[in-house]
């Protein structure tokens, strides 16, 4: 089994910041690309920030120069850090990683349970 727990989601005020945690767990071959995913209430899912293996990022607009996305792949984990945090920013923010368990096996999609960021005055 594979399992993504995501930790570090919490209350903070308008222009605070916040380090959201993701980790990998179980039979773990390697791991592709990584992602953040969010869903605010009444929205679809979106793209936040992904990395690929190698480090290569990709940032979705309103979070461009606010949100660092990085990866530890020795330890299983990846990280957003969230700085400048506006309202609109509150939302479920989700772990998602493409996972290979062993070398005869291809990689697929697996997902965290997500985390709570709330941000309000």
């Amino acid at each position: 089994q594979v399992q993504l727990v995501e930790s570090g989601g919490g209350l903070v005020q308008p222009g605070g910041s916040l380090r959201l945690s993701c980790v990998a767990s179980g039979t773990i071959f390697r791991i592709y690309g990584m992602a953040w995913y969010r869903q605010a209430p009444g929205n679809q899912r979106e793209l936040v920030a992904q990395i690929s293996r190698n480090g290569v990022t990709n940032y979705e607009d309103s979070v461009k120069g606010r949100f660092t996305i990085s990866r530890n792949n020795a330890e299983n984990t990846m990280f957003l850090d969230m700085n400048s945090l506006k309202f609109e920013d509150t939302a479920v923010y989700y772990c998602q990683a493409a996972i290979q368990r062993s070398t005869i096996t291809k990689s697929i999609d697996y997902w965290g349970q997500g985390t709570q960021v709330t941000v309000s005055s």
